[in-house]
Formats: structure tokens, sequence, C-alpha cells
């Protein structure tokens, strides 16, 4: 791991401190011990002293009558290794020396002081100074290294004054030899020295460890926080933010005239409905394995990112044709095909891909994310589970699809809707039993527009709710104008029942309008009930507790419609048209239509047919006991103004009325509704 400048300053100021430290240690320590060896000096001194003046006849021999004989020359000898003192001088009052212990070592003679040195005189200037205390009677000691071959290593020179009583006899000289003590000492100081730098060596190591762990600490975190604000922390691919960054650079690069690149935009297929069927969790997981698909799929100087939800990005790099994308998103759309092993279940979700080529489609990020977008709605529109490269089309279909959804709401605030209603007879094909209220849109400049273009898009931009209530309170005001026996339908969009405001919308609609609940029918489809299943059942509950008649629009269609009829409180099922339509075509169809009506009529469930355009198709469904028919053969859809009511019977039949909340017939049963599945579950 590498450290940064700063980093390193601060090592260095660390160890800076404690080499000053340390020093500054050894150099009180040296003071310390130099004063120490002073002190032991002086004690040495004065033990000699002691020792010496039991002997004062000696020293008076000396120093008062200038002499020395044999056995005064023996016991001075003795005086020279006593204690640490190798050597000593004896000095007169006046400061000249008579004796030193190195003249013992030659014939004992009569002393005389001519030519005697004084005090000081041998030694150089450093000691000259001390003349003057030595003489005024001071005890002086001083520290001297040597090293030579007449001097010790390290050595204290002391002057002591010599006195009998009040008497001064003289000055002796002494030099305690600390050679033996510094070498044992040394010893001792290097011991505790290696100990102390093993210490501080430990508490160095221990320091520098610290240090570097909290800057790889620091760094970890810092890097944590740097992949955070770049990537999504569920799949670990790059976030928005960062891949808006990166594409901005790859457009510049490009522009500056770097590499071409191609951006693919992913979404995966049915993943709202994993999460709706299996949870967040399971969801979560899915999203997981398809960034390690997708990862797998593209190369390391790719770049993948996820948008949000279930939508990923992926940058190209070097690609900007649609021959050199088109394997990588064939790869793709087969790795995200293959089953998904979650919450104990396989499910197959599979993902469609939306590409577009910088260059070519745009220049501009935004731009070129918002056709790549377009070429995924295409993919998406036709059929999902595969690939769709941008073409210009696309971007006039984009543009025709804003302007329709501006329209839209222009047409809303302005009132440009209105209601057909398409009559509804009842099994002998005579008698008219109500009308199915369709909403048509006449354009002031497109003219009239089919249901089929407007109504998803009002699903999608979030105004059905506006237009559904409308509709709801439309139907009702024209219908309580009718005879009493006529009933009206009104289609209901699965938008209308998120929340809770359905109930209250239709009891204000019945209310205001004045019209009997029994002679309102709302259709829903089976769509519907894939989704929110417990909440969609208590609403039709609640619908039904008020006496409206619920059916089931465009019955089988679905894979569980039978299931439904189990559980939900259907008054009436409608016949998908696509049945109807084949009746005379395909004799297994009207086996499955008789088959649907005897189903629905051992449940106590009415069938209506829808698209009855031929009277062959009349006449089979009224020989299998349909219900109801609806189609152009007996009415087309038309203005409340142009409506006739032919075909009246005068009175409700009141065996196709009820006033009583509708019980389903199984509801008593536990069984487990379907909900809206990524495909098949295998």
């Amino acid at each position: 791991m590498s450290l940064r400048s700063t980093d390193w300053k601060a090592i260095s100021v660390w160890a800076t401190g404690v080499v000053v430290a340390l020093v500054c240690l050894g150099w009180i320590l040296h003071l310390e011990w130099d004063r120490q060896l002073v002190l032991a000096a002086d004690r040495v001194v004065l033990r000699w002293v002691e020792t010496t003046q039991q002997d004062s006849a000696i020293l008076r021999e000396v120093l008062v009558d200038r002499r020395l004989s044999a056995p005064s020359a023996a016991r001075l000898a003795t005086w020279r290794r006593q204690g640490d003192v190798d050597a000593f001088a004896l000095y007169l009052p006046s400061g000249e020396r008579v004796l030193a212990s190195g003249d013992l070592t030659r014939s004992p003679a009569a002393l005389t002081v001519d030519g005697a040195q004084g005090i000081g005189a041998e030694a150089g200037g450093e000691r000259q100074g001390l003349t003057a205390r030595i003489l005024a009677g001071q005890t002086t000691t001083s520290l001297y290294r040597g090293g030579t071959l007449d001097e010790p290593e390290v050595y204290s020179q002391a002057f002591e004054p010599l006195r009998q009583g009040q008497e001064l006899l003289g000055f002796v000289e002494l030099r305690v030899n600390h050679t033996q003590r510094v070498m044992y000492t040394r010893q001792a100081v290097m011991r505790v020295g290696a100990a102390v730098l093993l210490l501080l060596l430990a508490l160095g190591g221990l320091a520098s460890w610290r240090i570097l762990r909290r800057v790889r600490q620091q760094r970890q975190a810092i890097s944590r926080v740097q992949y955070l604000a770049d990537h999504d922390l569920l799949s670990g691919a790059l976030n928005r933010s960062s891949f808006n960054s990166l594409l901005l650079e790859a457009c510049s690069r490009s522009a500056a005239g770097g590499p071409p690149f191609a951006l693919l935009c992913i979404d995966l297929d049915h993943f709202k409905e994993v999460n709706d069927s299996l949870g967040h969790s399971a969801g979560d997981e899915v999203l997981r394995v398809a960034t390690q698909r997708l990862k797998a799929c593209v190369r390391e100087t790719d770049h993948l990112a996820r948008l949000g939800g279930d939508e990923f990005a992926i940058v190209l790099a070097g690609l900007a044709s649609a021959p050199a994308v088109t394997p990588l998103a064939q790869r793709i759309v087969a790795a995200l095909a293959v089953p998904y092993d979650v919450a104990e279940q396989r499910v197959r979700c599979g993902g469609s891909v939306g590409v577009a080529i910088y260059g070519i489609d745009a220049t501009e990020p935004g731009e070129l994310l918002g056709r790549a977008d377009m070429a995924l709605y295409r993919a998406k529109a036709n059929g999902r589970g595969g690939f769709s490269f941008f073409d210009i089309a696309m971007e006039r279909q984009a543009m025709a699809r804003r302007e329709l959804a501006r329209d839209l709401r222009v047409a809303l605030a302005q009132g440009q809707f209105s209601l057909h209603f398409q009559p509804l007879f009842g099994r002998d094909a005579r008698s008219l039993t109500g009308y199915e209220a369709l909403l048509r849109w006449h354009h002031p400049v497109r003219g009239d527009v089919p249901p089929a273009e407007f109504v998803s898009l009002a699903e999608e931009i979030g105004v059905i709710n506006e237009i559904g209530g409308w509709v709801l309170r439309e139907a009702c005001r024209q219908a309580v104008t009718w005879p009493a026996s006529l009933t009206v339908a009104v289609n209901l969009s699965a938008m209308q029942f998120v929340g809770d405001q359905l109930e209250q919308r239709v009891a204000r609609a019945l209310s205001e309008s004045g019209l009997p609940a029994n002679r309102l029918e709302l259709e829903i489809t089976e769509s519907l009930l894939m989704s929110s299943v417990d909440h969609v059942l208590e609403v039709l509950r609640s619908l039904s507790r008020m006496g409206v008649t619920i059916a089931m629009d465009d019955f089988g269609t679905g894979y569980s419609s039978l299931a439904y009829l189990w559980r939900f409180p259907f008054d009436k099922v409608k016949i998908d048209r696509a049945f109807t339509h084949n009746l005379g075509h395909d004799e297994k169809v009207a086996l499955i239509v008789h088959s649907i009506i005897s189903l629905a009529h051992s449940l106590d469930i009415r069938v209506n047919a829808e698209g009855v355009e031929t009277p062959s198709q009349m006449a089979s469904l009224q020989e299998g006991g349909c219900d109801e028919l609806q189609g152009y053969l007996l009415g087309r859809p038309q203005p409340s103004e142009a409506l006739t009511h032919e075909g009246i019977s005068g009175q409700p039949d009141s065996a196709e009325r009820r006033t009583h909340p509708r019980r389903a017939f199984f509801s008593t049963i536990p069984m487990p509704l379907p909900t809206s599945r990524a495909g098949p579950i295998v």
C-alpha cells in the first residue's frame, strides 16, 4: 500500500520527535552521569583524607619538615592505591608541590622545594582557574576524560586541604580513577539501553502499525464512500449519476476524435410481476443475478450501469455499427432469458434491449440516451425478449405520442370526450336489456381517435382516473333517463383500483345521478385480478354490497380465469369476441363456448357474448344457452340522443336483477389465487 506525502510527513514528524527526545534524554543522562561521578569522587576523597589523617605525623614530616624517611615513604606508597585513588600529590599551603605519588618509586631522599611546581602549573590553562579556590582552602573536584598512556579514560581531579586542628598543613591532589565504575556502568547502560531500544523499536513498530492501519482504514473508508457514490449498492453496477458523467466523458472523447461507441438501454421483462408475486427480496435477487449476467456479456472496456428499478445501460467502447453491436445484443437477450432460481422457485423474466450509436443517431448525451430509450420501447412493443436499433421513424412516433398525450390533457379540460352506447339483448335477440357505455374522443384536428390509441396512453400519463370518473358519472347521468328496466355497463381500468377511492366514486356517481345501484354494471378484465389480489377482492365485495353488478370482461383469454370464478362475486362473464368470431370456423371453439356457458350457469353466473356479427354466430350462442348477446348484428354503438330503446320489455326481469350482495360460490374454500408472474414458473 503506497503512502501519500501527508502520510510520510506525519511519520517523519513522529520519527524526528522521537530522535530529538532521545538526544535530549541522552544529554540529560550524560550530565547526570557526570554529576554522579563527581559526587562519587567527593566521597572517595573524603574517605581517603579521613584514613590518611590518622597518620598525621607523616603529613607533618612531609609538609612541615619537608623531608621523607624510608618508613614514611613506604607508608605513603600504600596511600596510592587506596580505594579508587591511583595517584596523589602533596602541596604546601603556598601551593608548591613537594611530593607526588610517582616520586615514591625512586629512592627516598630529603625533600627540598627547589624547582618545585606550583598548583596547576603542569595542567595547563583549563585548571589554572582552580588555583585561587584551592589556595583559599576550598575543596574542588573536577571530572576529566583522558585516555592517554599516563591518564585513565575517565577520572576526577580533587584538591582537598589537609588540616591538623586549625592549622593548614597543605593540600592533597587526588586522582580518582573511574575506569572500573564507568566500565560497569557502561555495561549496565548498554543492557538498559538495549532494553530501551527494543522497547522503543516495539513502540515505534506499534505506532507505525497503528498509523498504517489508520491510513489503511481511512483509505478503505474513502474508497468505500467513493464506491457508494459511484455504484448502485444492490447490484454493484454504476449508478445513474456516475453513468451520466461517464456518458458525457465518452461523448466528449468521441467528439475530439476518440473512439466511437454504442449505447444500450436494457429493461427486464415482467420484473414488476416478480416483485408483486414473490416479493421485493426475490426481485432484488433477480436484479443481482441479471447484473452478473450482463457483466459476463460485456468486455472489460465496456461500462455497465443500473439506472434505477429494472433499467440498465451499457456503454460499448469502439463499436459504432449495427453489425458490430448485434452479436452482443443477442448474447444479452439470451443471457437474460435463462430462468432465475429465486425464493425456491424458477421464474422466467427475460429482457429487452434498445441500441443507439454515437455519431449516427445522436451526439449529445441526453439525446443519445433518449433515442436508446425509444429503441427499447420499440423492442418491448414488438413482443419483448428482443432488441431494436433506433431509427428516425421512432422519433416521429415518440413525438406523435407526446403530442397525443398533450392533446389528451386538453381534451379532458375542454370536454372533448363523449359516450356512445351499444345495446345488449337477451337470448332471444329481441329483448333489450341495457347498454354498454363506450368512450369516444373527437379531436378538433385529428377527428375521431380510437380508444385503443389513447386509453393505454391515459393510463401511462396518469389521467385515467379522471377520465374513468367522468365516464362513470356521465353514464349514470344518462342512464337514469332511460326506462327503469335498462342497465348501463361501464368498463373499469386497473388504475382505478389503486388507492381507496373507487367505492366512493361509484357511490357518489349513483347518488348524484339518482340511478339505482342494480342498474349499474361494472366490467373488469382478468389482468386486473393478477395483481393486488386481496385489495381488488375487498373492493369488489364492497361494490357488490352496494348492489352493483360485477362482470368479468374478455373471459377465456387468460390462463387462470376459472380460478377467479371460485372466489370473486361475479354476476356475469363476457365471452371474448375472439371466440365469437371463430364459432362458424372451428367446431372446437363452439365446444369451448358451450362449456363456458354451462360452467357459468352451474355457478349461477349469467353469460354475455361480445362481437356477434353473423346469424350463424348468434344461432350457435342461442343454442348453447347464452343469456345476453352484443354485437354489430344486433346494434352498433350510438350517442345517447340516437337511442330508440327498441325491444324494451317494459319491466325489469326480477330473476336477472338482485338487490342483495352476491356471495362467491366457493368463497369459504381456502384457495390461493393466481397472481401476475414473470412468465411460466416451472
